[in-house]
């Protein structure tokens, strides 16, 4: 996977990222703690794979910056 990839991926886990932090904001008006709770693992789940995906990106352009 280039760097180009990575950060591709990246972009699409941020904007899954936005999708569920507006659905967790309607959620505060739903009092749905249960659903809310769910919202907040998959954000922290994103925010990992977000993280990886842009060291991945990093270390892919060093790595062509090398060649």
């Amino acid at each position: 996977m280039g760097a180009d990839e990575a950060l591709n991926r990246a972009e699409q886990l941020l904007e899954r990222l936005e999708a569920a932090r507006v659905e967790l904001e309607q959620l505060n008006n739903a009092d749905d703690a249960e659903r809310a709770l769910d919202i907040l693992g998959e954000l922290a789940e994103l925010s990992k794979a977000i993280e990886e995906e842009l060291q991945r990106a990093k270390r892919e352009a060093e790595a062509d910056e090398g060649s």
